[in-house]
């Protein structure tokens, strides 16, 4: 499981959960891709941090232009920090029909607001949960062979080892 956080500075953020909750190192990327957003459709562009905490990932995200409203919303208006609550991510498991039939069955409860594309090996797909739980709902599938690589490039603590105490 994945929780996620929106900020308007990630080097901030990530010197402020480093200092606060021990995460010396995050993986950090910025990556563009087309996204549709309500009816809205073009590309959007995000830097993203990810760190691994026993079996939680930590996710960091500054919205960096193109279609990032669903990120820059959630920030305060007057441009201040702030590290805001944005989502939690769940990952589903199997074929690409099972993706298909996981995303048919939660639109089933709760529409599909925000989706992208990441290329062949990803697909993701945002439910709007704001209404229940104050929060987005990110859904994701990974190719196996392309989620083997990616998890490896992403750092893991431990709170046992007194890392993010």
């Amino acid at each position: 499981m994945q929780v996620a956080w929106v900020t308007p500075d990630l080097d901030r953020t990530m010197d402020q959960f480093g200092q606060r909750y021990g995460i010396p190192e995050f993986f950090a990327t910025e990556v563009t891709f087309p996204a549709c957003y309500f009816d809205e459709t073009g590309d959007i562009r995000i830097r993203m941090a990810l760190a691994n905490i026993d079996n939680m990932q930590i996710e960091l995200i500054q919205p960096a232009g193109g279609l990032d409203r669903i990120y820059r919303d959630a920030l305060p208006r007057d441009g201040s920090h702030a590290n805001i609550f944005h989502h939690v991510c769940v990952r589903v498991c199997g074929s690409l029909a099972d993706w298909g039939t996981h995303i048919a069955r939660a639109e089933e409860k709760s529409p599909v607001r925000y989706t992208g594309d990441a290329g062949t090996d990803v697909r993701f797909a945002y439910t709007d949960e704001r209404a229940n739980l104050g929060i987005w709902l990110e859904h994701v599938w990974y190719e196996e062979a392309y989620f083997a690589h990616f998890a490896e490039s992403i750092p893991t603590y431990y709170s046992a080892q007194g890392i993010a105490q």
